[in-house]
């Protein structure tokens, strides 16, 4: 079964809409390096597209309607946005769920520190990274620092051109002997991605001499956000990979950039969601947080975030019960949008070839993902592979089906096992991605573009 390039099939005006596509969303991923700007920057789509903010509709009283259009914001850092549909959503919804978290390192509550003339930031680091990837590069710091008198103090540093930039150092290669017998998972431990963050003392005078560059550090975020030492116990700050995410390759075909997994399948999924008309089935585009780490918490899928808010949709559109809410879910159909490892020809050897997704042939379905035995995994049913199929061929939408790799060596999950336990169809899919959960990750432009038809024509059919 071999899968054709997917480029191929491209002519001149249908080239020139995946490169567009794909220009809009490098300039997403760049502006968008967390998942509270992930939040931010759709909601703000969302208002323009003429999305009502759900809980404004419940408090007006007004009831949904066919076509309306509804965006619910969990805590800054997951959204959900619905369509109302022709048919009662007790038929079912269509939806497509993705991820907007990706690793990173955490800056602790308590990160602050001098030794020896240098200030550093205690990091956690986030999701399943191979840690020395994370040195000597430069780094932004995102996120927020939440204040005791109520503001919210938004921080991103290190991404404007005249911007200072933070880092982790390591080990010169002179002195290095020791380090490189080890293993990789122990070049570089977690303890020693701590960042370096100044090198100049506090001018005049300082209480304590031995921690004059640390007040001087502590000087500067004063000045420039307010915030002092203790207001670290209260923040969210994430160290991520500086600057935009940049075309590659010389014939211009793909994009490399940080934290491609997700939000490769995030931005299509989002698009497909503004760009249908008024829907058959009531469609549910979910943008989840967590999903690095298990999707755990009250942001992450195996909240009850979206059941919750489904219900809420039900009573503003005179729908809701109990038993047509367990229905609705029952009867639904769902795409668990999230990357799948491309093969990589520098390292063939962990790649099954027949069974291996490629870059620039299309979307992924995948049956079942999970680790070796399955474990963690959905395994859709037969007849779901066989409609998201009929969608896509009806629609000459290239695709291609693949697991991660060797069935021994590993494996990795998605949410598409939590929307099963509703008793819905989910098959999993999305885009082949090279060096994946690396700080930079590469995606193909026409896989992205294709990945965005079979949303759309998910969500339209």
């Amino acid at each position: 079964m071999d899968r054709q390039n997917a480029w191929l099939k491209s002519d001149a005006e249908e080239m020139a809409s995946i490169m567009s596509f794909a220009e809009d969303y490098r300039q997403f991923i760049s502006n968008c390096k967390t998942e509270r700007e992930c939040v931010k920057e759709i909601v703000s789509m969302a208002k323009e597209k003429g999305c009502m903010c759900l809980s404004e509709v419940m408090a007006s009283g007004r009831q949904l309607k066919p076509g309306d259009r509804v965006y619910v914001d969990n805590m800054g850092k997951a959204l959900a946005l619905f369509t109302i549909g022709k048919k009662p959503i007790e038929d079912g919804l269509r939806i497509i769920g993705s991820h907007i978290d990706s690793p990173r390192l955490d800056i602790k509550q308590n990160p602050l520190y001098e030794d020896e003339g240098m200030v550093l930031l205690d990091t956690h680091y986030y999701g399943g990274i191979k840690k020395y990837q994370w040195v000597t590069m430069p780094l932004a710091i995102h996120g927020v620092v939440a204040l005791t008198d109520g503001r919210n103090i938004e921080v991103a540093m290190g991404e404007e051109e005249t911007d200072p930039v933070v880092g982790v150092t390591d080990l010169l290669i002179h002195l290095a002997g020791e380090q490189l017998d080890k293993k990789g998972a122990k070049v570089v431990e977690g303890e020693a991605l701590d960042i370096l963050a100044g090198n100049m003392p506090l001018s005049g005078e300082c209480e304590d001499a031995k921690q004059s560059v640390k007040a001087n550090i502590l000087s500067i975020l004063k000045e420039k956000y307010g915030i002092a030492e203790e207001d670290f116990m209260s923040a969210e700050l994430e160290a991520v990979p500086s600057g935009p995410a940049r075309n590659m390759g010389m014939d211009n075909s793909m994009i490399i950039g940080y934290g491609q997994d997700d939000r490769v399948c995030a931005y299509p999924s989002v698009m497909a969601y503004f760009d249908s008309g008024i829907p058959e089935y009531t469609t549910a585009c979910l943008l989840m947080d967590k999903e690095e780490i298990g999707s755990v918490g009250a942001t992450g899928c195996k909240s009850l975030f979206f059941e919750n808010m489904l219900a809420e949709v039900m009573e503003c559109c005179g729908q809701y019960s109990e038993l047509k809410l367990r229905r609705a879910l029952a009867a639904s159909v769902a795409l668990s949008a999230d990357v799948n490892s491309a093969y990589d020809s520098n390292y063939a050897s962990a790649f099954e070839k027949k069974n291996s997704s490629y870059l620039g042939k299309g979307v992924v379905i995948k049956k079942f993902t999970g680790s070796r035995g399955k474990s963690a995994a959905s395994d859709a049913n037969a007849e779901t592979v066989a409609k998201i199929r009929k969608i896509m061929e009806d629609n000459d939408i290239a695709y291609q089906i693949a697991e991660i790799g060797k069935v021994d060596l590993g494996g990795g999950g998605t949410i598409a096992y939590i929307l099963a336990n509703y008793d819905m169809e989910v098959l999993d899919c999305g885009v082949p991605v090279l060096s994946m959960h690396a700080p930079y990750e590469v995606t193909s432009k026409v896989d992205i573009y294709e990945t965005y038809r079979l949303f759309k024509a998910f969500v339209e059919k």
